[in-house]
């Protein structure tokens, strides 16, 4: 997850993406006012149920990389800042030429960390 306004970066490793462990993870990283972008993908369909009390917007990425609601000529729809920090995320773990299963949340933290804090200084220490 990312936060457009701060461009801070939260991962967290699921064992798969289903509907019930996205669920998890999205209920308890973002607040309930919250809008989520997403892709097309089903498993965030239940976003749309008044349950979730989260306001999601997808981008069907058949029709293009972003879409403009409003009319304000601003693709506002997208979800290409993740997508970027994904590949970043993945080039990185190349390097390793694959990563253990059970070492990976460890990797994907140590990434989180350089990515938020890109000048460290002594908070960080």
């Amino acid at each position: 997850m990312v936060r457009r306004e701060t461009g801070w970066v939260s991962f967290i490793v699921c064992s798969d993406k289903k509907k019930e462990s996205l669920q998890a993870v999205i209920t308890e990283g973002t607040a309930k006012e919250a809008t989520i972008f997403t892709d097309e993908n089903r498993s965030y369909l239940w976003l749309e149920s008044e349950e979730a009390s989260r306001e999601r917007k997808a981008v069907d990425h058949s029709e293009a990389w972003a879409e403009n609601r409003d009319g304000d000529d601003i693709r506002e729809v997208y979800v290409n800042t993740i997508e970027g920090i994904w590949t970043s995320l993945r080039n990185r773990l190349r390097l390793l030429r694959g990563a253990c299963k059970d070492q990976l949340s460890g990797y994907v933290a140590m990434f989180e960390l350089a990515f938020n804090h890109n000048e460290v200084g002594p908070e960080v220490l």
